[in-house]
């Protein structure tokens, strides 16, 4: 390694923004530059994501990047690219995007996870995969897409992640990585595809789709000259394929750093909760739901259960109380409302009032039901605000107890990371409902650092990823929090009520999707009327 060369990149392109982040070989954050992403979201259940927009937004992100650090290209060891997980992103013979991009929240396939969910095979693919279906995953989407738009497959020449794509810009190479191969079409066993999975799958015609499965944190391809006039970096920088954002978040965050029955939990937008355990000891439950994916870590995968929304329920009351004060002429910020936050949830009861938090129309971990809707339960006339925010929170700390239940054992400690971990009151909500101790990674960047880890171990500068994490991940870890002992027999009784009235409520909620299409259809035909009578 070249004394000059002394920065790792990773890059996150993550559902709402791509970031671009700068860290030294000993792992401390330099800079980062980020640049928001674009999707569209139909009627139809569609969201999808402009592919050539995607590329030129990291390739700006990366160019910005280096307006922060004087002669970043020339101090560059390697580049790392990590990404949204799930979702296809098909490519044509000349390496361009057959169409824009299925990304994971997209719903237009449920039908087709309703009709795979039958087959007399599932339950071996699943046992294959450790993975439940969803109507997110590639495998699903392909296989409705070859139902209703084989056109468009006929097209392709490739199927990518959205990781896959970026790392096919910068370096002309076409591949995906062993987490999201083997979760959609493979076995975590051996980290590889899997015919029968494929077959059980409807997909066997189009297994030619399916790229090389590349590990970065062994291999690398270097920067195209292309590239490297778009992003402003020199040619020939060693590129590494990440493993998909979930798994680098984990690893970044402190999943693995060594202790046995340790977990880690995101509270961002989305509730990612995830356990790392030899392939041997993963606990496939009898729903068929949640995930294993690999770590680029030998003979260690996570289980993982990922809740649709967490903090955005929390977006969501705020944007409530801010709706009102513009309503009545009143601004407040975002920034005053979160500041208040502590404050609120210090002065309530704890259990006064139950949430289910799944406000993003939808649940996926530990359970899978698109009909799904959040609620609170239990409330009186005595309630006010601050009983909202708390029983929201809860509801997040209930719902990552219901997804660790579903992996079996809880955990001894739990690393909480994501922008909604540094409330020191929600911090306490959570160790004292899963009833373990909890600390957080200060870590800002963890999917962006997870890649660039593993750019660290391809190019030598750690000879191992445990290596890497000793020096990026432990001294980042908080201190230990313990849980409050007299809020965990209260948590136990309030969380027996939230999986009883989970069990309960589906026909609720497949009765209220059912008055939702209705209520569509009529609208359209009211539409149609209107539209008749003003051409008749």
């Amino acid at each position: 390694m070249a004394e000059d060369r002394n920065i790792l990149i990773g890059v996150d392109a993550g559902t709402s923004v791509i970031k671009a982040v700068a860290f030294d070989t000993a792992g401390r954050q330099l800079a980062m530059s980020s640049m928001p992403n674009r999707y569209q979201e139909g009627h139809d259940g569609s969201a999808v994501q402009p592919m050539a927009r995607t590329w030129e937004d990291c390739a700006t992100a990366l160019r910005r990047l280096g307006d922060k650090i004087d002669g970043l290209a020339g101090r560059t060891i390697a580049l790392a690219v990590t990404g949204q997980g799930d979702g296809t992103w098909l490519v044509d013979e000349d390496n361009q995007p057959v169409a824009d991009a299925w990304i994971w929240l997209d719903a237009r396939a449920a039908p087709t996870v309703r009709r795979l969910a039958r087959s007399p095979g599932e339950r071996s693919r699943f046992e294959a995969t450790g993975t439940g279906l969803n109507a997110c995953q590639q495998g699903v989407q392909l296989a409705h897409i070859e139902e209703n738009q084989p056109e468009l497959l006929d097209r392709a020449s490739v199927a990518l992640h959205c990781k896959d794509w970026i790392y096919l810009k910068l370096t002309g190479e076409r591949a995906t990585d062993p987490s999201e191969a083997s979760f959609t079409f493979g076995n975590f066993r051996t980290r590889q595809y899997d015919d029968s999975v494929i077959e059980g799958l409807g997909l066997r015609s189009r297994r030619y789709l399916l790229p090389p499965i590349l590990d970065g944190s062994s291999t690398t391809h270097k920067l195209s000259p292309q590239a490297a006039r778009q992003t402003g970096l020199i040619p020939g920088t060693p590129v590494s394929l990440g493993y998909v954002d979930m798994a680098l978040t984990g690893l970044g965050s402190g999943v693995h750093t060594g202790e046995l029955s340790v977990a880690a939990s995101t509270i961002g937008s989305t509730g990612v909760h995830m356990r790392a355990v030899r392939p041997e000891q993963v606990f496939l439950n009898d729903e068929g739901t949640g995930y294993v994916i690999a770590l680029p870590v030998p003979g260690l995968v996570t289980q993982v259960q990922t809740n649709m929304a967490a903090s955005l329920n929390v977006d969501w009351l705020l944007n409530v109380v801010d709706d009102v004060a513009s309503a009545l002429g009143n601004t407040v910020s975002r920034g005053e409302l979160v500041a208040r936050m502590e404050d609120w949830l210090v002065g309530t009861e704890p259990g006064a009032v139950l949430y289910h938090p799944y406000i993003s129309a939808g649940e996926r971990g530990p359970f899978v039901d698109p009909d799904a809707r959040a609620g609170f339960i239990g409330l009186s006339s005595a309630h006010r605000f601050p009983d909202l925010l708390r029983a929201v929170v809860e509801g997040l700390a209930l719902a990552a107890r219901d997804c660790y239940r579903a992996m079996g054992d809880m955990p001894e400690e739990v690393r909480l990371t994501g922008g909604a971990a540094r409330s020191e009151v929600l911090r306490s909500i959570f160790a004292a409902a899963l009833g373990v101790p909890v600390r957080i990674c200060r870590r800002e960047e963890t999917g962006a650092a997870g890649a660039a880890m593993m750019a660290a171990v391809a190019t030598g500068v750690y000879a191992t990823m445990d290596e890497s994490i000793a020096a990026w991940v432990k001294p980042l870890l908080g201190a230990r929090e313990d849980p409050d002992p007299t809020l965990i027999e209260p948590y136990d009784r309030l969380y027996a009520a939230y999986l009883d009235a989970r069990q309960a409520l589906p026909p609720v909620w497949a009765r209220l999707a059912e008055n939702r299409r209705m209520r569509q259809t009529g609208a359209a035909v009211g539409a149609i009327g209107m539209v008749s009578r003003g051409n008749g």
